[in-house]
């Protein structure tokens, strides 16, 4: 988009070319020399080698993706592309695509059509619009001096430090300071009412509990409202945006408890439309089910990945935000690749991907954002407790073999819950659970003998605590500590449980004698 702006190639038209060249940013010179186009010779004296037409030859080596993308720009201004396609308005990517090939770019006979072909697949063209449409807003023209000022080429990559300045224009569909918590995203998933099915799930569901609801855009149009809780989704509301271009975004938000817009209404970002909820026969508690479709001038509707919709609007609006699953950022993959944007989103996401499961476990717990904070008044007992949960939550899992991946979603679950299934540590029970229950920390067992909650005193917290924190202990020593204090409490507990049928017994006998 930035290099649209300099030099008004259509964004659409870098991008399909960085995607097929750079086999999608995974090539050898992408990731070994920041060179997403395969350009040959030296920049400032660095180069790499690597086979082509001919064994061993120099390839360019950038110290930034950024500096790759102004160098690629410059090459398509030279007069042998320039003569087919200065003419062209900045969307006509078929336009440029034919230019480009007639200009010598490539010799494949279907260069163009490939091209094309990955623009409108992934639907590149909007990144176009949203250029266009900026400058419109700014009163400046694309591809002139109005833009192009600076010297990408000589940008390093630790100098970006540019954060996104909200402007108003857009807005989350839920208010948070820094990260909305998805639980289920958008793809193929687990049934959540039948755990023996798959299905696609066509949003993206945000954790959330009794909160306000509100429009991403302005001059959107509510053009769907249920008031029926008894449907799949629940009580919904459907909001319709249009773009210059003819196309329309639609997002519904489902499960809502409460709705405060009628069909016919104008909206603003921002502004209310709502209370979320837990509404709908497919629903397992509170949160906010957020779908998303395209309608294509001709008519076509199509659901899309919320992920690249919020994406798009962040961009636009200047919105910092994140949008965390299994400690990752599903905005990431679809910043637009604009040099400021891309570096520092990169570097998001890196400390996102690292993240280790505790880290991860502690965010979730900790940040009012998630919606399942468990302590915001610092309560110093539910500050143990909570810390409790997250050692015990780390060790099951560890034990467990489980996957980075299963890792990451097994404490989202566990936090969602606030339930940790504890038989991996004691294997003999067949049910044996610590679930958090207004702020106390419970536990649920069944051995086959005995079946009971019991709430964890404060001094077997300790106990616990002081075993799940000595980095002296292996994982064997302390899943020992562990079934030590457990299974002392279930000694404690079929004792009780003894202690009660003999005095029931006692009791029952001494009413048979006076009886008789």
């Amino acid at each position: 988009m930035e290099q649209m702006r300099r030099y008004g190639i259509p964004a659409s038209i870098t991008l399909a070319q960085g995607i097929i060249e750079s086999a999608e940013g995974k090539s050898m010179l992408s990731r070994t020399a920041n060179n997403h186009f395969g350009v040959k010779g030296e920049f400032n004296g660095q180069f790499v080698r690597a086979d082509d037409d001919k064994p061993n030859e120099k390839f360019k080596k950038y110290d930034n993706v950024g500096q790759s993308y102004e160098d690629h720009s410059k090459v398509l201004m030279a007069d042998r592309y320039q003569k087919y396609t200065r003419n062209l308005s900045a969307d006509d990517y078929k336009g440029w695509a034919a230019g480009i090939k007639a200009g010598g770019y490539a010799t494949a006979k279907n260069y163009v059509s490939t091209i094309v072909g990955v623009i409108e697949g992934a639907n590149l063209q909007k990144y176009d619009q949203m250029v266009i449409e900026q400058a419109k807003r700014e009163g400046k023209k694309i591809g002139t001096t109005d833009y192009r000022k600076g010297d990408v080429s000589a940008t390093p990559a630790n100098s970006v430090t540019a954060k996104p300045t909200p402007n108003g224009l857009y807005s989350l569909p839920l208010k948070r300071g820094e990260f909305m918590l998805v639980t289920s995203p958008f793809g193929n998933r687990r049934d959540p009412m039948d755990h023996s099915k798959t299905q696609f799930h066509k949003g993206i569901d945000v954790s959330c509990k009794n909160e306000a609801l509100l429009a991403t855009e302005n001059n959107g149009k509510v053009v769907g409202v249920n008031h029926n809780a008894n449907t799949g989704g629940g009580k919904s509301v459907t909001i319709e945006y249009n773009r210059e271009d003819g196309s329309k975004y639609q997002t519904t938000y489902m499960h809502m408890s409460s709705i405060d817009v009628k069909v016919g209404d104008n909206v603003n970002a921002g502004q209310k439309i709502g209370v979320s909820g837990n509404t709908g026969t497919r629903t397992t508690g509170p949160h906010l089910h957020f779908e998303v479709k395209t309608i294509a001038s001709d008519g076509t509707k199509r659901n899309i990945d919320p992920a690249a919709y919020i994406a798009e609007i962040s961009q636009k609006g200047g919105l910092s935000q994140q949008l965390l699953h299994n400690g990752k950022d599903l905005l990431a993959s679809y910043k637009a690749a604009n040099p400021v944007a891309q570096e520092t989103v990169t570097a998001q996401q890196q400390i996102d991907t690292n993240m280790s499961p505790d880290e991860w476990m502690k965010k979730i717990l900790s940040s009012e954002d998630s919606g399942m904070s468990m302590n915001p008044n610092g309560d110093p007992v539910i500050d143990m407790a909570m810390t409790l949960f997250t050692s015990l939550m780390t060790l099951a899992i560890q034990i467990d073999n489980k996957s980075e991946e299963e890792k990451m979603q097994a404490v989202t679950d566990a936090a969602a819950n606030r339930q940790i299934d504890l038989t991996s540590l004691l294997p003999q029970m067949k049910v044996c659970n610590l679930i958090i229950s207004d702020n106390r920390p419970l536990l649920q067992v069944d051995n086959g003998t005995v079946n009971f909650t019991h709430e964890i005193t404060n001094a077997e917290m300790i106990r616990l605590q002081q075993a799940l924190g000595n980095s002296n202990l292996s994982e064997d020593d302390k899943r020992r500590a562990v079934a030590s204090v457990v299974n002392g409490i279930v000694v404690s507990q079929q004792m009780s449980q003894n202690y009660q049928q003999g005095m029931d017994a006692q009791q029952n006998q001494e009413q048979s004698i006076q009886r008789k």
